[in-house]
C-alpha cells in the first residue's frame, strides 16, 4: 500500500493539537514556589528513549527537503528506541491479509541490537483490508485511524509480531494518541477490547513483556481521556501507564502540573504505583527553535522535570526529522545540533546520580545531585531568562559545567543563569 505523505498531515494535526493544547494548558500556572521530591532510586539511562524514522528505510513519498539516505545511527547515547512513524505499523507490515512484510522491523529490531538498545514498539494503524471504516481519511493511510471490522485479525496482528519477536522486543505500546481522530477512530469501549486482547495474547506469548497503555496527549483533554478509559478498567490492561506531555508554545515547567494531574487520575483508580512514562515528547510550534541554547535549555529542563516529577521514560521526539520540531541534527541528520549535544551531555549529569529534591523560587529552579563518595552538585537555571545567581557558600561549588559539555574553575562565588541549565559541581571532575 503507498503511503501518503504523512509529513504534511501531521503537520496540521500537531498545529492544531499545538493550539488546542495551549489553551487547556493556560490554566495550568507554575507557582512562584514549587518543590519536588525525586524519586529515590538512582536515575537510570533508561529514562533516555528516542525516535528515528529513517535509519531502516527511506521514505517512498517525497520529502522536503528530499531523504534520499538513510539516518546513520546517531552519535549520542540513548536507552531505548520507540518504534513509531518508523514504516512498522500494522498497515505496513501486514499490506494485505496474511501478507506479511518484516523486513523493516526486522533490520529495526537487528539495528538496536547491534546498537544495544530496547525497543518499545507501538500496536496500532489497521491496515485498509482490514478496517471497519476503509473510506475514512486518517494521519497516514485511509482506513488507518479505524479500529478493524473482525477482532480476529487484531488477535492474529498481535500473536504474529509477538511470536517473531519473542525474546527480542520486550516492549509493547497499545495503539498511539487515542484521543485524536488522525489516529482512532473508534469508540472507548472498542479501546478497551483492543487493549485487554492484546495484553492477554502477549502475555502468553512471553509473560515478561511489558505492556505500555495507550497514551493520550493534548493536555488536559488527554488527562479526561485517560479518566475515562481507566475507568473502564484500562489499567488491567498494562504494566505501564503512558501519556504524551506535550506543552506546545509554553515550557516545560508547564509539563509539571499535568503530570501530577495524570498521577492523581492514576491513583484515583488503583493504578498509581504503576510506572508513568512519557512515550513521545517534544517541541510543537509554527517553526523550529531558532535560539540554540534555547533549545538545548528546553531539551534538558524536560528530562530534568520529568524525573523529578516521578516519570520514569521520556521518549524525545525525534532524532532525525528536519521539519516543525526542535531539531537534534542538522540537516545532514547526523551532526547533532546544541540540542542533540545537550541531550548526550544531560545522560552524564544524570545517569547514576540521585536527584534529591528539585525547588524553583522565583522562577530559579535547582536540582541537587549525589552520586557515591562525596559528590554533590546542583541544576541551576532561570526560566525567565539571564540573570546573577549567588552561589551559597556552604555548596562548596568547585566548577562549572554547561550543556555542551565545556567546564571552567569557578572564581567567584556568583555566576550567570538562564534557560539553559549549568551543573555547579562541589568536587573537580576529570
Amino acid at each position: 500500500m503507498k503511503q501518503p505523505k504523512p509529513h504534511l498531515l501531521i503537520f496540521v494535526v500537531l498545529l492544531i493539537l499545538s493550539l488546542t493544547t495551549a489553551v487547556s494548558l493556560s490554566s495550568l500556572k507554575m507557582d512562584v514556589q514549587v518543590h519536588l521530591q525525586a524519586p529515590t532510586q538512582p536515575i537510570p539511562a533508561s529514562l533516555f528513549g528516542n525516535h528515528i524514522h529513517h535509519v531502516a528505510t527511506t521514505p517512498t513519498y517525497v520529502t522536503d527537503p528530499p531523504i534520499s539516505t538513510l539516518t546513520p545511527w546517531p552519535i549520542v547515547p540513548f536507552y531505548s528506541w520507540r518504534l513509531m512513524a518508523a514504516y512498522v505499523e500494522w498497515f505496513e507490515l501486514e499490506p494485505k491479509k496474511g501478507e506479511w512484510n518484516f523486513k523493516i522491523l526486522d533490520k529495526s529490531v537487528a539495528l538496536a541490537e547491534e546498537n544495544g538498545v530496547e525497543v518499545l514498539l507501538n500496536l496500532s494503524l489497521t491496515p485498509r483490508w482490514a478496517s471497519a471504516r476503509p473510506q475514512e481519511p486518517s494521519i497516514y493511510a485511509t482506513g488507518t485511524a479505524a479500529e478493524p471490522k473482525n477482532i480476529e485479525d487484531w488477535r492474529n496482528y498481535v500473536r504474529t509480531v509477538a511470536t517473531r519477536y519473542k525474546g527480542r522486543i520486550h516492549y509493547y505500546e497499545l495503539w498511539n494518541e487515542p484521543n485524536l481522530e488522525g489516529f482512532y477512530t473508534g469508540s472507548l469501549e472498542t479501546m478497551l477490547t483492543l487493549c485487554e486482547e492484546a495484553y492477554r495474547i502477549l502475555k502468553e506469548v512471553d509473560s515478561s513483556i511489558t505492556v505500555v497503555s495507550p497514551p493520550p496527549t493534548d493536555g488536559e483533554h488527554g488527562v479526561e481521556w485517560l479518566n475515562q478509559y481507566l475507568a473502564g478498567g484500562g489499567g488491567a490492561y498494562a504494566d505501564v501507564i503512558g501519556f504524551h506531555f506535550y506543552v506546545p508554545f509554553l515550557p516545560p515547567e508547564t509539563m509539571v502540573p499535568l503530570i501530577q494531574q495524570v498521577q492523581t487520575t492514576m491513583a484515583k483508580y488503583g493504578v498509581g504505583d504503576k510506572p508513568l512514562w512519557n512515550t513521545e515528547t517534544g517541541w510543537l510550534g509554527i517553526a523550529p527553535f531558532s535560539d540554540e541554547w534555547g533549545a538545548a535549555g528546553f531539551v534538558a529542563r524536560s528530562y530534568i522535570l520529568n524525573w523529578a516529577a516521578g516519570v520514569a521514560r521520556l521518549y524525545w521526539y525525534v532524532w532525525d526529522h528536519q521539519g516543525i520540531y526542535l531539531r537534534l541534527t542538522q540537516a545532514d541528520r547526523t551532526t547533532p545540533t546544541q540540542a542533540g549535544i545537550a541531550y548526550g551531555e544531560l545522560q552524564n549529569w544524570l545517569v547514576g546520580a540521585q536527584m534529591n529534591d528539585c525547588e524553583a523560587k522565583q522562577m530559579i529552579w535547582t536540582c541537587e545531585l549525589t552520586r557515591d563518595r562525596d559528590y554533590k552538585a546542583w541544576i541551576v537555571w532561570n526560566t525567565d531568562g539571564p540573570s546573577r545567581f549567588q552561589i551559597p557558600e556552604e555548596w562548596g561549588v568547585k566548577q562549572v559545567r554547561n550543556l555542551a559539555g565545556e567546564q571552567e574553575l569557578l572564581r567567584r562565588n556568583r555566576v550567570e543563569i538562564g534557560p539553559a541549565p549549568l551543573l555547579l559541581e562541589h568536587q573537580l571532575s576529570p
